[in-house]
């Protein structure tokens, strides 16, 4: 088996223009197109990048109540979601074409049927195609109130040119049956695009690297109160200081090394070059599904569903 050559990867650290879709996927258009300058084959953007992830904001929401203007605000954010496949994801498609690179966003799916929001994770194929999608297992806490909880069925793999690409959305990688999900199936490549910038995330990266013996990329939004349009930053809640997010994106190789990041408090791309040697060295002492898995103790099944 012949290992695929060296490439560049890139994750785009950015704010979305807030609540705005039409904006947001102009503004990724120009970040993709600077990715692609430096050559990078693969594009990472952050969880929900499209209308952008609502820190701070409550929704009009207590325990046992809600506000006529938090649905008005929650009426808002959905009609700035995506329908996927939809008008957004053929621009995104055509963007993946003309920079000849594998794109892969979170964004806020708007499901045509139940009109239920998801947290998804979508991927584009460097030949204009929609490619695979999945819908984050367990929204956290408070987002609970915006997403429901994707059915597990888009848990496989995309085998590519670049290797084997998947990934989990921000605390989906704290769940470690949802990891090994991956590990099972060879990830080599693996995405966690996140919402979260703190000290403890980034050790949680670099143990999925060591555990899966794969390049992680971790992609996080660079959020402040300024990024917010008026009117609902006057909504943000003072009680929990969630702002600013100050990003953390980083690439870390298969043996936890950080090879580029983290950043922080500001907007950027990293890019990265990966070489799929990394990955057979690091396995020499440790391969979770391989020499140093116990089958004859631990079984754990999963079914694989095709996209289409």
């Amino acid at each position: 088996m012949s290992l695929p050559v060296p490439f560049t990867v890139a994750v785009v650290q950015a704010a979305p223009v807030f609540f705005d879709k039409k904006k947001t996927l102009e503004k990724m258009a120009s970040l993709t197109r600077d990715a692609a300058k430096q050559k990078a084959q693969l594009i990472l953007f952050p969880e929900v990048y499209i209308p952008g992830y609502p820190r701070g904001l409550i929704f009009g929401t207590t325990v046992g109540g809600r506000t006529p203007e938090g649905r008005d605000l929650f009426l808002r954010y959905w009609e700035n979601a995506i329908e996927v496949p939809g008008p957004e994801t053929e621009v995104l498609a055509k963007l993946a074409k003309e920079t000849k690179a594998y794109l892969v966003t979170g964004v806020t799916e708007k499901d045509k049927v139940s009109d239920t929001l998801y947290c998804t994770l979508l991927y584009f194929s460097p030949e204009g195609q929609l490619i695979q999608k999945h819908r984050k297992l367990k929204p956290t806490a408070a987002e609970r109130i915006l997403w429901g909880e994707g059915d597990g069925r888009d848990l496989n793999l995309i085998n590519t040119p670049l290797g084997k690409i998947g990934g989990l959305i921000c605390w989906e990688n704290y769940m470690p049956l949802a990891r090994m999900a991956l590990y099972q199936q060879g990830i080599e490549i693996y995405l966690a695009p996140t919402a979260d910038c703190r000290d403890s995330w980034q050790a949680t990266l670099a143990h999925v690297a060591c555990e899966g013996r794969c390049f992680v990329l971790g992609c996080n939004q660079y959020l402040t109160h300024e990024h917010y349009p008026d009117d609902l930053r006057a909504l943000l809640s003072t009680a929990h200081p969630s702002l600013p997010s100050t990003g953390g994106s980083v690439i870390i190789s298969p043996l936890g090394k950080i090879l580029t990041g983290p950043l922080h408090g500001k907007e950027g791309i990293l890019t990265a070059e990966l070489d799929h040697r990394d990955i057979i060295k690091a396995k020499m002492d440790f391969d979770v599904i391989g020499h140093y898995a116990r089958p004859d103790v631990f079984d754990f099944k999963f079914k694989l569903h095709e996209f289409k």
